[in-house]
């Protein structure tokens, strides 16, 4: 079972890593929330606000990077993003992070949570169906998807 942990200053190389992998993978086509850099990933183990961002570990290595944004700009609902590292996919990492994330929301009192996935990422918008998420068209290359937590 992975564990679930804030991002920090220990865990910054892991991080500019891990966004090093999705770019070579090309995964930049479906999670690009902000720039996959080694800038980036200081930015994220540097930030102080209402916003949260996470890692998940499983056995001991980085499997996952997910956040839950918005607060810093005073919205009500909260965008969900979250990626899996590609050596750990098809293990139901995502589904387990959804619902973690799922519950930090909660206890961060938002009713509801947010999401933008593409329309060409089948897995993704195939997970988010599973979970309950309602999708519908954003614009002609998005879904967004919202789900009561």
């Amino acid at each position: 079972m992975p564990s679930y942990e804030t991002i920090s200053e220990s865990r910054r190389f892991e991080l500019a890593t891990l966004f090093t992998i999705l770019v070579a993978n090309g995964d930049e086509q479906y999670f690009h929330p902000h720039p996959l850099t080694s800038h980036e990933a200081k930015k994220k183990v540097q930030y102080k606000g209402l916003d949260l961002y996470f890692l998940q570990i499983s056995a001991g290595k980085l499997s996952g990077y997910g956040f839950l944004r918005g607060w810093d700009e005073g919205y009500d609902i909260p965008s969900l993003g979250l990626v899996i590292h590609p050596q750990f996919r098809g293990q139901d990492l995502g589904k387990n992070f959804l619902h973690f994330l799922h519950k930090q929301a909660k206890e961060q009192k938002a009713r509801e949570v947010r999401l933008t996935v593409d329309i060409s990422n089948k897995a993704a918008i195939k997970l988010y169906k599973e979970i309950g998420y309602q999708l519908q068209p954003k614009n002609e290359t998005s879904l967004v998807g919202f789900i009561e937590v």
